[in-house]
């Protein structure tokens, strides 16, 4: 049974690894979702015949927990706007960094147990009366267990921070005075329990150790800036992923060790990537306090905004060459991208190419408007990275910018006292013009005022975005 076990495991981990390839791309997506939740079945009924489950009221907690957890999922995933899909991807990132620090614990707890009841166990393990932890559980398994058990709170509670700031719930930016100093002494002190308690005897050292893992999961979390979260929500699934490959570990699982190594991995890259699409290192999004408070502007944009009415703005789509669109997290606030959609339809039935330039930090998480457009049923096909698309804004007629604000602004390329500068953007101005739907003249989540508003060949169309994409339609229709 042992051997029937572990092959299953093996499977599931390998449907796992095809899933997060399947999820590389949109057109792959649905199917590599179907398929790393196929290996999560073959995982979970492996589980149930795994010896170390013998007892029917394990049985039954088990049955309880899939079924309350697996009704609220389903419940939840069909009631969340897409609006709202960020929200619900770092929470449901949370709950499996707590999950990590959640089977730590409970190793650990049962190291101490044995320890005060001076129960043997099976070699390799030793187990000394008035042992301690690490002595129970053997040196490699305690260590990556309480490393494990660490990162995996952290994540926990850095997630639902991240979760409270994108849901509008939490609004501040500091809790104490010089907090990033406080920061490093949290996480100091949080690392010195963890060592105590793969020495300790007694449960004191390993719930302080758990509570200032907690803490510094906040602390961590609070100073970052809105306009960083697409960073922060990959790196905490990267440390997820890392906290369940240790657990699994310590339990022998190998299907949690290859999938949390693999998660790992891949939330590790994609932070890379994404922090490289900033053009800031990943110390600079976690101390720097980005998008918090007012910065400077460097030199300043010249000139005023120029308002234009949709009838105008249409007949502009309506005789371009080349429409491209350039979607934002404003889009997502408007669900407009069904509206957005049909616009580009009936550019196409007046035989104008119309194309989406996605920058990799658009939105509130990565991918966030390709899953918008997706979900409208814009064609994968229509749908381009800024490395594909830069180079064509210079021969496009008429560039859409909906609800998008820093990824579009010059400022990057042309102001060096910019906070911004050097971060690769989307090079709308090159276009020979440019249209921007937006709700007012707000400045973005960096708090820095876009030159781009104020070029000579950019157009304000002031309006919700669904409205707007609303009227041009009508406009369009009636050319």
């Amino acid at each position: 049974m042992s051997t029937v076990i572990e092959l299953c495991y093996f499977a599931a981990a390998v449907l796992f690894i095809l899933g997060l390839k399947g999820m590389s791309s949109p057109r792959t997506a649905r199917k590599g979702i179907v398929w790393a939740g196929i290996g999560m079945v073959i995982a979970t009924l492996a589980t149930f015949f795994h010896p170390d489950i013998q007892h029917a009221v394990n049985y039954l907690l088990i049955i309880i927990a899939i079924a309350i957890s697996g009704v609220l999922a389903w419940w939840s995933g069909k009631r969340v706007p897409m609006t709202d899909m960020p929200q619900m991807v770092a929470l449901y990132n949370g709950m499996g960094g707590g999950a990590a620090a959640a089977i730590g614990a409970v190793e650990l707890l049962k190291a101490v147990s044995r320890i005060e009841t001076d129960l043997p166990i099976q070699a390799p393990r030793l187990v000394e009366s008035h042992g301690y932890v690490g002595a129970v559980l053997g040196a490699d398994h305690a260590a990556l267990g309480i490393t494990g058990a660490l990162i995996g709170t952290v994540a926990f509670s850095g997630s639902l921070v991240a979760w409270a700031k994108l849901d509008g719930r939490l609004h501040r930016n500091r809790l104490l005075p010089a907090q990033q100093l406080i920061n490093l002494g949290v996480f100091a002190a949080a690392v010195l329990f963890g060592i105590l308690s793969y020495y300790t005897d007694g449960l004191a050292v390993i719930i302080i150790f758990f509570a200032l893992a907690l803490v510094f999961g906040v602390f961590m979390a609070v100073p970052i800036g809105g306009a960083d979260m697409p960073v922060v929500i990959s790196l905490f699934n990267a440390l997820t992923g890392l906290a369940v490959g240790f657990e699994g570990y310590l339990l022998g699982n190998p299907a949690m060790i290859i999938a949390g190594t693999v998660v790992g991995a891949a939330g590790t890259l994609l932070t890379q990537l994404m922090a490289k699409a900033m053009n800031r290192p990943l110390t600079n999004v976690l101390f720097s306090g980005f998008g918090t408070a007012a910065v400077s502007e460097g030199s300043g944009p010249e000139g005023e905004m120029k308002a234009i009415q949709a009838e105008d703005a249409a007949i502009m789509m309506g005789y371009a060459n080349q429409v491209i669109i350039a979607p934002g997290y404003g889009m997502a606030v408007a669900q407009a991208q069904h509206k957005v959609w049909e616009l580009a339809e009936l550019l196409q039935e007046r035989d104008i190419p119309v194309k989406f330039a996605i920058h990799p930090v658009a939105g509130r998480m990565p991918g966030h408007m390709n899953v918008l457009l997706a979900e409208a049923g814009v064609p994968y096909d229509l749908i381009h990275d800024m490395e594909e698309i830069n180079a064509e804004f210079n021969r496009t007629d008429v560039v859409v910018v909906i609800g998008a604000n820093d990824v579009v602004n010059p400022a990057a390329k042309d102001d060096p006292a910019s906070p911004i500068y050097g971060m690769p953007i989307l090079n709308v101005a090159d276009a020979n013009n440019v249209i921007v739907i937006k709700r007012g003249k707000g400045k973005g989540f960096s708090g820095v005022e876009n030159h781009l508003f104020f070029a000579e060949n950019c157009h304000m169309l002031f309006n919700d975005g669904q409205k707007a994409a609303g009227e041009l339609i009508q406009v369009l229709k009636r050319l």
